[in-house]
């Protein structure tokens, strides 16, 4: 613990840093902003943070030159209710969406207009701003829509029920169809045909289309760089990459065909995505493909003499998929020595790999393990662009400023999780002490507490050796949350 003296001593010293970044800031131009978030990226999945198998060099490249944040989390274990803490700055305890919510034939439970996002906060501050890739937070006439929470320009897919497919008919170009040259479209959930033979490579050409959407969507992100090459601008890049299902084109899989990995084919004999007969290297593909898109929008920022006064942001949306059979997670080490993947509130599900450069402010190389998570980007872009008064009211993240630009700040008080899906789940993490409970639906109540300084597996719930700990979380989990009809949290709601 810090003394009283030392304390103020270092408040003033952080202060002074933080205010003479700002009056700098303020005297330039501001800086642009690109936010990528990759799709049921798992926490070891890159070369920077573990992957011996997948080849990320652009990605690993990237953390040579910027921070690696080792303690971050997502905003959720599934899609929609991780990218709404992202955009509103609130954590899921009080977060509008809370779980995956359809609302067809297109789209998610929308976010309503009196929700103030990221993206509307940096367009009032100067910023035109684009997405591209994965919205999934409103349908297409929905007050979730993209154009209607401060997007100026959004290409891409709208539902993310939509994304299970790489090559379907259209994407959307602002709120209209833009036709895919893909007849017929691939399904997203479609077996082998009756007659086919699953040891012939052939029965799966099916499932290759001919327009593969992430191109798409790349060259639209890279158009949306120069075009705005010239005012503050901010990027938000939600690809669908790695998500299943396991869709690539033949050219990216060809490197990883030649490691002879015995690869067993994906046949969807017991439900799930479309078959691959070498899914192995079709989900390394992937992700290597998505690790060549970041490269191309990294190159074209060095091009237009940009990569200087850009802040980049890389980092998932939650963890691997659990589907085993088309994800081999173990193979991979996806989420190294973590507990839990997508859907699970335990370390694996949502502790994400995530990077942050910005040249001559966040040093190169660098990494910390602050514990941070997707609701304190919106305070921290707006203060790192100078803004830091423009934060909307009532939320629950902090700004890792201090962190970022190499000083030090105090922990935050707590991180909270909820879930209502996957069986429901609850978390809350003060200090070192995180507090688990699962299997909410039906009735328990009961909390596994681990140290994750001393077990970041969660291997040893110590539930029963520290009691007081234990009620005192559980107090805390009842009192940082709002109860929420639309996601209720039984026994809770």
């Amino acid at each position: 613990m810090l003394s009283n003296r030392s304390a103020c001593l270092f408040a003033v010293v952080v202060a002074l840093t933080v205010s003479e970044f700002l009056t700098s800031t303020a005297n330039a131009r501001q800086p642009n902003v690109v936010f990528i978030v990759a799709d049921d990226l798992g926490y070891r999945e890159l070369g920077s943070f573990g992957q011996e198998r997948i080849r990320t060099p652009n990605l690993d490249g990237l953390a040579e030159q910027g921070m690696r944040l080792t303690q971050h989390y997502s905003g959720n274990a599934v899609c929609a209710p991780s990218r709404c803490v992202l955009m509103t700055g609130k954590h899921p305890g009080h977060a509008f969406i809370r779980d995956n919510k359809g609302t067809p034939p297109e789209g998610q439970w929308p976010i309503p207009d009196s929700e103030v996002t990221v993206a509307e906060l940096m367009q009032q501050s100067g910023y035109v701003t684009g997405a591209y890739g994965k919205w999934g937070l409103g349908g297409p006439q929905s007050s979730g829509r993209p154009l209607q929470q401060g997007i100026e320009h959004f290409f891409g897919y709208n539902c993310q029920g939509k994304a299970h497919s790489y090559y379907p008919e259209y994407l959307w170009n602002d709120e209209q169809k833009l036709m895919l040259r893909n007849t017929p479209p691939v399904p997203g959930h479609k077996g082998l045909a009756a007659d086919a033979d699953p040891a012939d490579p052939r029965s799966y050409d099916e499932f290759k289309g001919a327009d593969y959407a992430p191109d798409r969507i790349n060259e639209q992100v890279l158009q949306f760089v120069r075009d705005n090459k010239d005012r503050p601008f901010f990027l938000y890049y939600p690809t669908i990459i790695p998500h299943v299902a396991l869709h690539v084109p033949d050219e990216e899989l060809a490197q990883y065909h030649k490691l002879g990995w015995h690869d067993p084919p994906f046949t969807r004999t017991k439900g799930g995505y479309t078959p691959h007969f070498t899914p192995r290297a079709a989900y390394a593909a992937m992700i290597t493909r998505m690790d060549r898109y970041v490269g191309n929008l990294l190159r074209l920022l060095d091009e237009l003499e940009l990569s200087d006064n850009t802040i980049v942001v890389f980092t998932s949306d939650n963890g691997t998929t659990h589907l085993k059979d088309e994800v081999d997670y173990d193979f991979f080490k996806s989420v190294g020595e973590l507990r839990g993947l997508k859907g699970s509130l335990y370390e694996g599900g949502v502790r994400v790999p995530t990077i942050v450069r910005w040249p001559d402010h966040v040093a190169p190389g660098s990494e910390s393990d602050f514990v941070s998570g997707f609701e304190d980007w919106m305070p921290t872009l707006l203060e790192l662009v100078g803004k830091p008064n423009a934060v909307a009211d009532g939320i629950d993240g902090i700004s890792l400023a201090p962190t970022l630009l190499g000083g030090q700040q105090e922990p935050r008080e707590y991180l909270y999780r909820e879930f209502p899906g996957y069986g429901g789940q609850q978390t809350i993490r003060v200090g070192d002490w995180k507090a688990v409970r699962q299997g909410m639906k039906r009735g328990k109540l009961e909390i596994e507490l681990y140290n994750i300084a001393q077990d970041v597996g969660e291997k040893n719930n110590v539930a029963d050796e520290h009691p007081e700990i234990v009620k005192q979380l559980a107090q805390r989990m009842t009192e940082v949350r709002t109860p929420s009809e639309l996601f209720p949290l039984p026994p809770l709601d």
